[in-house]
């Protein structure tokens, strides 16, 4: 029989995860020929979500959980789930059942046709606002502009990955996680499910707008250094423009004497540049922000409790000590 790990990161989900555990348990109890294992791994929840995690394992043999010294993020969470999954394939999903549990048997028959991962694709999203969408829709155009890494639009972290595939996602080691990329990133044959946007029935998102923008910033500049490139271009292109100015300038005093500079034209010009000089150091700055945090070499995350044994890890960035 083979065994197949579920990840599930938790942030304050306490008001859903007894109701994804019995619902995905429904789906499951249909594949027969599995063992399902559920690995939860609380995020440094501030409500009592690691307390329902602990009776969902006293009563039930196949889950096990992870629990954060604070809250690292969803990437720090992910990474640890898939860092104490051992099976043969290894499911990724959120606790809030916006990832349908009844995708899970299309999932795993497409991994038994070869496929080294299964993954799903939102084809709406309904129940979102239209500025959210927008900004969604434009963070994937410009990603697969600028980097080598192709994202399908509104591809989500729920999936099901083969075993090889697990290995080399924990292989990449950085700090500064942006996993939609990674699991582009490290390739594989992988099969898209297209499916209908589930709105969230219980609990809240722990998603803000500026959370969004500033994990789409840090995905964007993680896999392209394009952004850097157009500094190098618009500070090449604004110096030709400058020459030229410089030349038109020279040429029409020799030519018609000394005119009386416009204070308009002065102002602008130095907005202009300064607005160009700010951006290109802000651009600069992402980069060497990510140098500083890959440099410092921190753990991804720090465990604080856990209901598993202690294994040894070739690879990874973290810290098992226990608090």
């Amino acid at each position: 029989m083979k065994e197949i790990d579920i990840v599930v990161p938790c942030y304050n989900e306490q008001e859903v995860l007894r109701t994804f555990y019995a619902e995905t348990c429904r789906v499951l109890e249909t594949l027969p020929g599995y063992v399902f294992r559920f690995l939860f791994v609380d995020d440094g929840s501030k409500d009592n979500t690691i307390v329902i995690m602990k009776e969902l394992a006293q009563t039930h043999d196949n889950v096990k959980y992870l629990s954060f010294s604070r809250n690292f993020g969803k990437e720090a969470a992910m990474y640890a789930g898939l860092t104490y999954a051992d099976a043969d394939y290894v499911i990724l999903m959120d606790a809030d059942l916006q990832h349908p549990p009844a995708m899970i048997p299309d999932m795993l028959a497409a991994v038994e046709e070869g496929y080294d991962c299964c993954a799903a694709r939102r084809v709406s999203r309904e129940g979102e606002s239209k500025i959210r969408s927008l900004f969604s829709q434009l963070f994937y155009k410009l990603s697969n502009h600028m980097t080598d890494v192709q994202m399908p639009q509104n591809a989500v972290d729920f999936r099901i990955m083969s075993r090889n595939m697990v290995d080399s996602i924990l292989s990449l080691a950085e700090v500064e996680r942006f996993s939609k990329g990674i699991f582009a990133w490290v390739g594989f044959s992988t099969k898209w499910i297209p499916y209908e946007n589930v709105e969230r029935t219980l609990g809240t998102s722990k998603w803000s707008f500026w959370g969004l923008f500033k994990y789409a910033l840090g995905g964007i500049t993680s896999f392209s250094i394009t952004p850097l490139r157009m500094v190098s271009i618009l500070g090449f292109l604004i110096f030709v423009a400058a020459c030229l100015y410089i030349a038109g300038t020279l040429i029409q005093t020799l030519l018609f004497g000394i005119d009386v500079p416009g204070y308009v034209t002065t102002l602008c010009a130095v907005l202009f540049l300064g607005g160009i000089i700010e951006l290109s150091v802000g651009i600069i700055g992402e980069y060497v922000a990510h140098i500083y945090m890959e440099a410092k070499d921190r753990p991804i995350y720090i465990l604080r409790q856990t209901n598993l044994e202690r294994k040894e890890r070739p690879r990874g960035n973290h810290s098992d000590s226990v608090l």
